[in-house]
């Protein structure tokens, strides 16, 4: 099933998205929900990210590619890490399918795309073994974790390069039905295709990060947890369009800009 958030009377609503329709529902897949049965066709609606997460995680250096080539950029030994790390990022940043990534005016040429899974929880949970894990798992959408690296450089806690508005694609809906071992991840610029990777390949697992996460803290319905990306990001700059595609997911798509 494939769940889509979309801009309502001023506010977003949750529907079902079959085909080239879209069927509202009163209420929240989160929480209770029915039909309301009416029929929209989607390409009459306006995308919102598909859900505002209460708690909005983010797994690095998840990709034995990916910390390969930061080792290299960076003149340092690669070194896998030896447990899972989860940082935060900020709903402010988040941007619909579709949506526009500005970036400022003062920022380098140094802005990248980080295609990534997103697992979008949908149970409340705590405590979860390997085993159970993804029990919890309502959906998955995609993510761009677009990066600013001068700024990822200077400042300790990535509040610019990571959390600048707009910074945060995320869409184009949450699918409930994915086979992990079947999906790719494939990162599109203009056309090009960019990379592509195994997106289950990850160094720690989906489960992984989940039990060590629970041990600690409480996921909530709602919350996501991006998932990291894989290989060496290219630049992106004015007039680009991204598009990140994971099979069986859908297209996440968004043009840049730059603040003139």
């Amino acid at each position: 099933m494939r769940w889509i958030r979309f801009a309502r009377n001023g506010a977003g609503s949750f529907g079902i998205l079959e085909g080239e329709t879209v069927l509202p529902v009163r209420g929240s897949p989160f929480a209770q929900w029915e039909k309301s049965g009416e029929k929209l066709p989607l390409s009459g609606i306006k995308l919102l990210p598909p859900v505002l997460p209460g708690t909005f995680y983010a797994c690095g250096l998840n990709y034995a590619g990916h910390i390969k080539e930061v080792a290299a950029q960076t003149g340092t030994a690669m070194k896998l890490p030896q447990k899972p790390e989860v940082g935060y990022r900020a709903n402010s940043a988040l941007i619909a399918h579709g949506d526009t990534i500005v970036i400022p005016k003062d920022a380098t040429e140094k802005v990248q795309y980080e295609g990534e899974l997103v697992v979008v929880i949908g149970k409340k949970a705590k405590h979860l073994s390997e085993r159970d894990a993804l029990s919890c798992v309502f959906g998955y959408t995609i993510g761009n974790d677009v990066s600013e690296r001068t700024w990822q450089g200077q400042d300790r806690t990535f509040w610019r390069a990571k959390n600048t508005d707009t910074f945060k694609p995320m869409g184009p809906w949450i699918e409930t039905e994915v086979d992990l071992d079947r999906l790719v991840t494939r990162v599109r610029v203009n056309g090009k295709e960019m990379i592509a990777f195994p997106t289950n390949e990850m160094h720690f697992g989906i489960a992984t990060y989940l039990s060590t996460m629970t041990r600690y803290l409480t996921l909530n319905p709602g919350d996501v947890v991006w998932m990291g990306t894989d290989g060496d990001p290219a630049n992106i700059k004015h007039g680009d369009t991204v598009e990140i595609d994971i099979s069986g997911i859908g297209v996440l798509s968004n043009p840049v800009i730059r603040e003139s």
